[in-house]
């Protein structure tokens, strides 16, 4: 699956003209950022000019070609950020390392997402805050049954556009407090926590 992303790098950028459009909700999600962050799956970089220049920040990515995209993006960028080669499904992180992970775009095309996010959780603080940027599967019917067409050819190229990463979050152990629609129901942003104690949370919401 790595090689497949590879050779998706090349013209990745050609399909996330959207960010256009999207950019605005994703510098308000990525504003709760705070501490250490872990960025999981950054790509060819497109998502760092949203980011904070405050926290220090480690993007990861699976794929060799994408990191080699995205170090220019880095250059410019005025905060502090590093580059690691990683598998979200098995994080070289130990754990409780971060108070922020971070996704944008990326849990429809892990082929574990479970494993996944039971390695954000692993690699979290208690208390620490999961910042989703997501497409998920819409409630609605309709929408729902297109979502899963479209993943019948999507999938073959690594992609599932009818995931409820809502729920898998949710059975990771994740307290889901704040899930805001950005198209419709069908991409959303979305903050979850690490629960340490009940009034952790209640702070965070405020």
């Amino acid at each position: 699956m790595t090689g497949s992303w590879d050779r998706r790098a090349r013209f990745y950028d050609l399909f996330e003209a959207s960010d256009l459009r999207r950019g605005p909700h994703k510098e308000g999600l990525f504003r709760r950022i705070r501490g250490e962050t872990l960025f999981v799956g950054v790509g060819t970089g497109i998502d760092i000019k949203h980011l904070p220049v405050g926290p220090d920040i480690i993007a990861v990515d699976n794929s060799s070609a994408m990191i080699a995209k995205s170090r220019a993006r880095v250059e410019n960028f005025s905060g502090r950020l590093s580059l690691v080669q990683g598998d979200a499904e098995s994080l070289s992180f130990p754990n409780e390392a971060f108070d922020t992970v971070v996704t944008s775009c990326t849990m429809c095309s892990v082929p574990r997402p479970h494993q996944a996010f039971r390695e954000f959780y692993r690699v979290l603080k208690p208390g620490g805050q999961l910042l989703m940027f997501e497409h998920v599967r819409s409630a609605n019917p309709v929408l729902g049954l297109i979502l899963d067409l479209m993943s019948i050819i999507t999938r073959r190229r690594g992609t599932e556009m009818n995931r409820d990463t809502m729920r898998t979050a949710s059975e990771a152990g994740f307290l889901l407090f704040n899930v805001q629609p950005v198209f419709l129901d069908i991409i959303i942003a979305a903050v979850a926590v690490k629960v340490a104690h009940p009034e952790d949370v209640a702070a965070d919401s405020d």
